[in-house]
């Protein structure tokens, strides 16, 4: 079965910005996904780019008004001047670790809880009790916000590293691991869903 690992960040508003559409293209090509949180910060430093309070104003200017227009484009709400961003990513990261490890909720609509919970709903992700409301809202324990802390930790460095040998520069990122095919940008999930296909018609 074709698979696609999927690189994201907790706090990423582009992330936000995809909302379930991913899911929704895998479902209808019955293709599985991996979660795979990762340090975005990390990533920019090992692959030469920039967060966003340190570019040029011009890149910063443009960044919010694209923020803007996909919004609108998606129906999605957004505050392009969060009140908690950045925020810590790694707590909801784990928690990310834990649910897919324990299974029984929606991985997909965890990942738009804590990314909604940024850009929409004003609230910290690194907070424990945001982390359990979110959890609870995608049909997991929220319990699973204290579990398996030190293999999240593990899991979300290693997911980081791997993002970086495989040519991840940013988030989302998709790639299709039959063929090692790359999309970068929730703007490109239209062409993956193209792409897987064509794939099937080989």
């Amino acid at each position: 079965m074709v698979d696609i690992d999927y690189f994201f960040s907790t706090i990423s508003p582009f992330t936000y910005l995809a909302g379930t559409r991913l899911e929704e293209i895998a479902a209808r090509h019955g293709v599985t996904i991996a979660y795979k949180p990762i340090d975005i910060v990390a990533v920019f430093a090992r692959t030469g780019g920039t967060p966003p309070a340190q570019r040029p104003p011009a890149r910063q200017e443009y960044r919010l008004q694209e923020l803007r227009r996909q919004a609108r484009k998606r129906g999605l709400p957004i505050n392009v001047a969060p009140a908690h961003f950045p925020t810590n990513p790694a707590p909801s990261s784990y928690a990310v670790v834990a649910a897919a490890r324990a299974g029984g909720g929606d991985l997909g609509r965890l990942v738009h809880a804590f990314t909604r919970s940024v850009w929409a709903d004003e609230r910290d992700v690194a907070d424990d009790a945001v982390i359990r409301a979110c959890l609870e809202e995608a049909g997991f324990d929220p319990a699973l916000a204290d579990s398996g802390l030190l293999a999240g930790a593990e899991i979300y460095s290693a997911n980081t590293e791997e993002a970086v040998a495989r040519g991840v520069f940013g988030a989302p990122f998709y790639i299709v691991n039959a063929d090692d095919e790359r999309f970068w940008g929730q703007d490109r999930l239209e062409d993956l869903d193209a792409y897987l296909a064509e794939r099937a018609k080989r």
